[in-house]
């Protein structure tokens, strides 16, 4: 059972919980930096190890029970991260909220349904709304690394010479500019696409549930 597409899997199940106890065990820089590292393999193993297994025949039950628990595990614990990181932010405790509620309807709703919920296949919507809830939260962890290179900067610095040198009346010598400007596109970028993944979690989650509806029917 341990093949290759299986010990991806299993690595992002551990790298999952990992994204947000790092936070707890490094300062910051250094945990915004393992904790992207993390989310962004384990994200590439999501796609990799479900090639491999078709490519080299090697899928199983192991395999199939760990990979959706895998998923929804590195999505919600990595908007945990993200959450505490930006703090009561409407434009990310929203969006978060809703999808970690669709993540869980959908899950109990295939569990109740069994095995009919063979019949509720992944769509290549669902697998857009994936994408981009991921491309969202590294957007989101990686602007905290950029921040932070901006206030390592300005620590100790004249206010006043702060403002003229992000108002340009000032000679930008230590690169200030480019990063508030990194920073403020990471911010509203992570927070378009943490909206954008929202609405398509909504979307795919109604799909599920329309699809299932005749199977919650009493006959």
């Amino acid at each position: 059972m341990l093949n290759v597409p299986n010990i991806l899997t299993i690595f992002r199940l551990i790298a999952a919980p990992m994204v947000v106890l790092i936070f707890l065990i490094l300062p910051r820089p250094y945990a915004d930096w393992i904790a992207l590292v993390l989310f962004v393999g384990a994200s590439l193993t999501d796609f990799l190890d479900g090639y491999l297994a078709r490519l080299w025949k090697q899928t199983s039950k192991l395999g199939a029970m760990l990979d959706p628990i895998a998923d929804k595990a590195m999505v919600i614990l990595a908007l945990i991260a993200v959450v505490s990181i930006y703090g009561a932010q409407v434009h990310v405790i929203v969006p978060a909220a809703l999808i970690a509620f669709r993540e869980v309807f959908v899950s109990g709703l295939r569990e109740y349904l069994g095995d009919t919920a063979g019949t509720l296949k992944v769509t290549k919507l669902a697998k857009w709304k994936t994408a981009v809830q991921m491309v969202a939260i590294g957007v989101l962890l990686g602007k905290g690394i950029i921040e932070h290179g901006l206030y390592e900067r300005i620590v100790g610095m004249d206010p006043a010479l702060v403002d003229a040198i992000l108002s340009g009346a000032e000679e930008d010598l230590f690169g200030l500019r480019w990063r508030e400007a990194a920073t403020n596109v990471a911010r509203t970028g992570g927070f378009i696409l943490m909206w954008a993944a929202a609405i398509l979690t909504l979307i795919t989650g109604w799909d599920y549930f329309r699809k299932a509806l005749p199977h919650l029917r009493d006959t």
